[in-house]
């Protein structure tokens, strides 16, 4: 919205170059100061929220006179502002409002060039640039405000996400805990009703006790792991996060396959990106990573590759600690990864697992 600014080179160009008086030069001077703070905070403020009517309404009819008394007062050089005066309308108008506010404006701007005996083909070209700047700004303002409601949407998506795996984990202990601890403070009752006459019996009540104990405690291990375990979904979040703070463009697919590995395979596959993605950030000096899923039909069966690939400087290097230990967790789930330079510039890692089911696609 900054660049329309350059409009301001023929107003200004004429109070440095036409003589006048002092006191026309300066009312002159702050007209303008005053129509510019006005567009600023139209275009700044309003944009990219709902607008406060009164505010608005003010601004813009000041601004709109500005326009005019300016232009009537100084000559054909001033009518550049009438464009700000549509952009104002565009970036801040809801689009029933600017669909008639825009061509109000030229209409007005081809009046006042005529008052003020402008060129009739300067006046002509200042109104088809009106018409298509105004409306240009309505796609803006509309592109602007959607974005803004996408990443709201994106962050509701991810605490919506947060808060339904923290029910998850308390549905999950509350099933787990609530039977073994219940069952403990039972048989615990009755192990001190039964110790003072029958002290074996007590004791083998003292033993379930004990193997309930150790169950519940198996059963919590099971469900935090399960809790903690890495996903592709999760994965491709992370490494869109660590790419985008890196400066690097992520080309990633929006979502992870929809037909994916066992657990031990989506694991295998979850911890093959994160690696990767650290490498890029940490090695690459790249400039675009690409991470791409694609299903693989072998003689031993269908397989899920998982390939990334970045513009950076490559290497052919010896593998290190990272992609050895990636390698073996790769292959003890029946995979297998291959890595190495991609073409001229540029590193690829691929990891292929199989999948225990025939593939239906994946979403675009």
């Amino acid at each position: 919205m900054g660049v329309w600014l350059v409009f301001l080179a023929a107003p200004v160009n004429d109070l440095l170059h036409t003589e006048r008086g002092t006191a026309a030069t300066v009312l002159g001077a702050l007209g303008l100061a005053a129509f510019v703070a006005c567009y600023l905070t139209l275009v700044f403020r309003y944009t990219s929220k709902a607008p406060d009517r009164r505010a608005v309404g003010v601004s813009f009819t000041l601004q709109l006179t500005l326009a005019v008394v300016l232009a009537l007062g100084f000559g054909a050089h001033w009518l550049g502002l009438f464009v700000y005066v549509s952009v104002s309308v565009g970036a801040v108008a809801p689009p029933r409002h600017a669909a008639w506010g825009i061509p109000a404006v030229t209409a007005v701007m081809a009046l006042t060039g005529l008052g003020a005996d402008s060129p009739p083909g300067l006046v002509g070209n200042l109104a088809v640039l009106d018409v298509l700047v105004g409306f240009a700004m309505t796609g803006v303002r509309q592109l602007v405000r959607t974005t803004i409601q996408l990443r709201e949407a994106r962050a509701t998506v991810a605490q919506l996400a947060a808060n339904e795996e923290r029910l998850r984990l308390a549905r999950d202990l509350h099933d787990l805990l609530g039977h073994s601890l219940s069952l403990i403070t039972l048989k615990s009752e009755l192990a001190g009703r039964m110790l003072p006459d029958h002290p074996e019996t007590a004791a083998k009540q003292v033993a379930d006790i004990e193997q309930v104990g150790r169950q519940a405690l198996v059963d919590v291990r099971e469900a935090v792991s399960g809790y903690r375990r890495r996903t592709l979904a999760g994965e491709l979040a992370g490494a869109r996060t660590v790419l985008t703070a890196a400066g690097i463009e992520a080309d990633l697919p929006p979502a992870a396959p929809e037909t994916l590995p066992d657990e031990e395979g989506e694991a295998a596959l979850a911890w093959a990106l994160r690696e990767a993605v650290t490498n890029v950030v940490r090695h690459s000096g790249a400039r675009r990573c690409t991470v791409a899923f694609t299903v693989r039909r072998t003689l031993a069966g269908p397989r899920l590759e998982l390939r990334v690939e970045d513009d950076g400087r490559g290497g052919a290097g010896a593998a290190g600690n990272g992609l050895t230990g990636l390698a073996e967790r790769v292959a003890a789930v029946g995979g297998e990864l291959d890595a190495g330079a991609a073409g001229r510039r540029g590193f690829r890692l691929a990891a292929r697992v199989p999948l225990s089911g025939t593939a239906v696609g994946f979403p675009s």
